[in-house]
């Protein structure tokens, strides 16, 4: 095992892979990174779904048969993404015993065309939750307006969730909001509010993407250049702790209430002039979720550092990153505005890419 990896786990943080597909799981793949690189969860996306059924050849015969049940591209995509996922829920088990549900999560999106609509959202959300049917599923939900109405009612219903595409400390302080919102309900309902969990995905990298590109754009300084997802984390973190705490919260939690955990996403360094662990390295802080793409993993496992927690400690420099990036021009709510916009986007091209895969395979495999 990585005594990087693992070190960075007695850190506090639960080290998740954001991916997953049918060859990691038949091959033992995903068995053998919770075994030895302390991976203790997945979270998937159409992105990650639609590169699997692109390019596996694993998923043919169940392809055939529900061509042959006259399955639409909708109800395949339903039928295979619940199996690779229910199937990762039993590899993680154990780990999900373990840590009395804290980790050993696999999550699994609703379609990304529902953001805008409460209702739909919270009917797909339960759909796949029975679908799968496993306690150690988390349904993921983005942070839209209407999907913080989702978020509140799904948990109302005992079902766990990732909330994703979280980008700003205000946007999170709502999906915070929603969550306990949401436990308020369940223990009205009568649910058991220790069986119901989240984690809240503040995505890292995009934030320095499209905040780099106005700073050269603006022909500001490059000591400014990506800094800005660092230190956005950073006081997300602060509001994290300032949110949960005090008499509403202590009331919940003395109900076996537990803290939504923030999950850094978006990890992998997109400019590779960048440390291609600054993402994990930096953010290391005990209680949080690091979602991590594979080449991300290895990079830590090979030279990663873990140098106790980077987040308490540096408030004060992150309030000044980000008031540097203002004097610089940089127009923060509307770099916010513009990413979840374009974040919302970008996962409705991928499912968008996800069906047409699918209908290809299904008429590919259909009579002729």
């Amino acid at each position: 095992m990585s005594d990087r990896l693992k070190s960075l786990a007695r850190a506090g943080v639960s080290i998740w892979l954001d991916d997953l597909s049918r060859e990691r799981l038949e091959t033992g793949n995903l068995a053998d990174l919770v075994k030895d690189s302390s991976v203790v969860g997945v979270t998937t996306n159409p992105s990650i779904f639609a590169a699997a059924l692109a390019d596996g050849e694993r998923y043919d015969e169940e392809v055939r048969r529900l061509a042959t049940d006259g399955a639409d591209a909708e109800a395949a995509v339903l039928a295979l993404t619940a199996a690779d996922v229910r199937s990762a829920c039993d590899v993680l088990r154990p780990v999900w015993e373990a840590t009395d549900g804290v980790d050993g999560r696999v999550s699994l999106e609703v379609s990304p065309t529902l953001a805008f609509d409460t209702d739909a959202t919270v009917a797909s959300a339960k759909e796949l939750w029975a679908s799968v049917d496993r306690e150690n599923l988390l349904i993921k939900i983005p942070a839209t307006t209407e999907g913080a109405a989702a978020i509140t009612a799904v948990l109302a219903e005992g079902i766990s969730v990732n909330v994703t595409l979280i980008f700003g400390p205000d946007r999170y302080r709502e999906v915070m909001e929603a969550y306990v919102s949401g436990l308020e309900r369940a223990r009205e309902r009568g649910h058991d509010l220790s069986r119901i969990h989240s984690v809240a995905s503040f995505f890292v990298s995009r934030v320095d993407t499209e905040i780099d590109r106005r700073l050269e754009e603006a022909g500001a300084h490059p000591v400014l250049l990506g800094r800005a997802g660092v230190a956005n984390a950073r006081l997300a973190y602060r509001a994290f702790e300032e949110f949960f705490s005090g008499e509403r919260w202590e009331s919940l939690a003395a109900d076996g209430a537990r803290p939504q955990r923030p999950l850094w996403a978006s990890t992998g360094v997109k400019n590779p002039a960048y440390r291609d662990t600054m993402y994990v390295t930096d953010l290391v802080v005990p209680g949080t979720v690091n979602t991590m793409p594979e080449k991300t993993l290895e990079a830590f496992a090979d030279h990663g550092e873990v140098q106790g927690d980077q987040v308490t400690p540096h408030y004060a420099e992150a309030e000044a990153t980000m008031a540097a990036l203002a004097e610089a021009g940089v127009d923060y709510d509307d770099v916010i505005a513009a990413l979840e916009r374009e974040g919302v986007e970008k996962f409705v091209a991928s499912w968008q890419e996800l069906l047409k895969t699918v209908e290809g395979q299904l008429a590919q495999a259909g009579p002729r």
